[in-house]
């Protein structure tokens, strides 16, 4: 478990049992989060997301009451995972972290309340597992544009190649976005 340059981010790396079998791994284990952490998280609902090569996905949140914390992993390939930090009251707000989390290296992110999270992947194809803490709402969804030039996110591909959805290509820069809901002076 280490502590990131974000408050409340945390990488985890697993511990691999190998053998010619395969592999075994704890994915999460309570109370031994709780106890590095010192957060008591109670995950509701998991989701899985299939992608392939150049997807971005991000940068996502849900705001207000439905605000969820996640843990994150690739469960298969590789991917560059993103997290910006959205509080409005956090030393590094604005500011990013990035982290490659693959089927070989077996990290984990988690991503506390109040941070917008992305990723891109970079093998041929990914599978990836959100933990979340909170159920989705749809009226809760939010987002901060994946190229926001604010931001300065290198996302390690040929962006010519990237594969976003219309819904992320429309959502608003950071600056946009604290602007419209009336916090103009940090964007």
């Amino acid at each position: 478990m280490e502590k990131t340059e974000i408050e409340g981010c945390f990488v985890i790396t697993s511990k691999v049992f190998a053998d010619e079998r395969g592999q075994f791994f704890e994915s999460f284990h309570n109370e031994k989060f709780k106890k590095a952490t010192g957060l008591d998280v109670s995950f509701v609902q998991d989701n899985i997301s299939i992608s392939r090569k150049n997807v971005i996905r991000g940068l996502h949140f849900q705001e207000g009451d439905h605000a969820q914390a996640k843990l994150v992993q690739a469960i298969k390939g590789k991917v560059l995972d993103v997290v910006v930090d959205i509080r409005k009251e956090s030393p590094t707000f604005g500011k990013h972290l990035k982290i490659i989390l693959s089927e070989e290296n077996r990290k984990q992110i988690f991503v506390p309340k109040g941070i917008a999270h992305g990723f891109v992947v970079l093998s041929e194809e990914a599978v990836f597992s959100y933990k979340c803490d909170a159920y989705y709402c749809p009226a809760s969804e939010a987002g901060i544009f994946y190229a926001d030039e604010q931001l300065k996110i290198d996302w390690q591909i040929d962006m010519k190649d990237a594969i976003v959805s219309p819904k992320d290509q429309e959502l608003p820069t950071l600056k946009s976005y604290f602007d419209a809901i009336g916090i103009g002076d940090r964007g």
